[in-house]
């Protein structure tokens, strides 16, 4: 433990020992005095070193453990397991992070109710590090050329394959072209096709991402509200009838988990075709759908060539791939790559060998089957335990997406709830940034790391927390 950290009891304070010892240990593992892995003295050896009783410093010990600060781990002992920020060093600047406000940490395990990661304790390392290995084996054997700047042509194959059987898009491999995630996807359509500066229809919720990126393309938005039949077609021409092309979320849209009607799909269809605009289709679940059978891909109906249909292995692999892909119409395909290979080129070759021996053997639908039972288990736990604790103004929604909605009484701030629950280890995802016209209220608690044994523990720690708000 660090030399320079002690703790103080005051035997004649009001507080209990234990309470005043574990006040020490949070506030320096949260203010960065003892960062993240420290070691600290046993039970029995803080109790000799502070003249208590061993039981004290263990109620201490158990306090701070519920609060996943700490966790003991066998013979490593106990240790902090908390990220804390470091002070910045004087007269230097904190390091500042990408977006803080919608990634509040990176490269740290997913913590509770955190969305758009899969399930840690689900993924099978074991086979995917086997397939890693013999993937940048080959990688390094091949040719030392430049790679196709559309991606590694077996894996465009199997991407069009699985588009067939899942999401009922046909589709040549010339048509698709790899790309660093949906971020680089839509990056990709905003420069092929010239969108920068023009009118967008985007949802209302939608995607904090790619509002933000559609601000930064100096796109004039438009927001369309979204209602039980998934984006009113019908507003959106009301709203901003020039358009030059939307963004939607058809199969499950962000983050409601709605599914666009077909009316509604036929109707964006015509306007798309009529305007001569583009539709933009963000379909970042696949066939993720936790209730039946996911609807075909707003691509699947398409035959005027208006459609780019973009996709991620973020929330079905793993976001560290840093994978998606987009497939545009024949016409486009010859003008993309051209971009592609001067702005936006395909990631690694060994991560997209991987990836496409991962889909060419069979384990990605596995994977999505099995995944898809597991995430239906979580979220039908969650819904069912906030929906037995919950308070007057308070309903849950369990729609079919990767999270559980909890909408809030207007008077509740959901962004301060979100903010003071991370120190808990919890990362509940405010609702009312994703909307730009009415606000509504509400935190969105993603299924896929919830733990069953604490799921109790974790939705009264939130529900303490937002009643502090009330």
């Amino acid at each position: 433990m660090n030399e320079s950290f002690k703790i103080s009891i005051d035997r004649a304070a009001q507080a209990p020992l234990a309470v005043q010892i574990h006040r020490s240990i949070a506030t320096a593992i949260l203010d960065g005095r003892l960062a993240n892995g420290v070691r600290l003295p046993s039970w029995r050896d803080l109790a000799a070193q502070l003249g208590v009783a061993r039981g004290t410093v263990r109620v201490a010990y158990e306090k701070l453990a519920d609060e996943q600060l700490i966790a003991g781990m066998g013979a490593a002992g106990t240790r902090v397991i908390h990220n804390a920020p470091r002070a910045p060093a004087a007269g230097r600047l904190p390091e500042a992070t990408p977006l803080p406000a919608l990634f509040p940490d990176f490269e740290r395990p997913p913590a509770t109710f955190q969305m758009g990661v899969p399930a840690q304790d689900a993924f099978p390392f074991s086979l995917w590090s086997r397939i890693m290995a013999r993937s940048a084996r080959a990688a390094a054997a091949a040719p030392v050329s430049y790679p196709d700047p559309r991606g590694h042509i077996e894996l465009r194959r199997e991407i069009a394959a699985y588009l067939a059987l899942a999401r009922g898009i046909q589709c040549e491999p010339s048509q698709i072209l790899v790309t660093s995630g949906y971020a680089g996807a839509l990056g990709l359509v905003l420069r092929a096709l010239e969108l920068d500066g023009h009118k967008a229809w985007l949802e209302d919720p939608a995607f904090i991402l790619t509002h933000i990126a559609l601000e930064q393309a100096r796109v004039a938005i438009t927001p369309v509200p979204v209602d039980h039949d998934g984006i009113d077609v019908a507003a959106g021409i009301r709203l901003a009838p020039d358009a030059a092309f939307a963004v939607v979320t058809p199969g499950q849209q962000a983050p409601l988990g709605l599914t666009l009607s077909l009316e509604r799909r036929l109707a964006l269809l015509d306007w798309a075709q009529a305007r001569q605009a583009w539709i933009i289709e963000d379909d970042y679940l696949s066939e993720l759908q936790l209730r039946g059978r996911a609807a075909p891909a707003l691509a699947s109906l398409d035959r005027q060539g208006r459609v780019l249909h973009a996709g991620t292995f973020s929330k079905t692999i793993t976001p560290a791939l840093r994978l998606g892909f987009l497939v545009v119409p024949p016409q486009l395909a010859a003008r993309f790559g051209d971009v592609a290979a001067a702005l936006a080129p395909a990631p690694a070759a060994s991560i997209q060998r991987a990836v496409a021996s991962f889909l060419a053997e069979g384990h990605y639908l596995r994977h999505l089957r099995r995944m898809k039972r597991l995430y239906a288990t979580r979220r039908d736990a969650l819904a069912s335990c906030l929906a037995a604790r919950i308070g007057p103004g308070m309903k849950v929604h369990a729609n079919g997406g990767l999270a559980v909605l909890l909408d809030l009484p207007d008077t509740i701030d959901d962004v301060a709830v979100s903010h003071q629950a991370l120190p808990f280890g919890l990362a509940p995802v405010p609702l009312s940034p994703w909307y730009k016209g009415a606000r509504r209220a509400g935190l969105l608690l993603g299924v896929t790391n919830v733990d069953p044994g604490r799921i109790a523990t974790d939705c009264d720690r939130l529900l303490a927390l937002i009643a502090a708000h009330g």
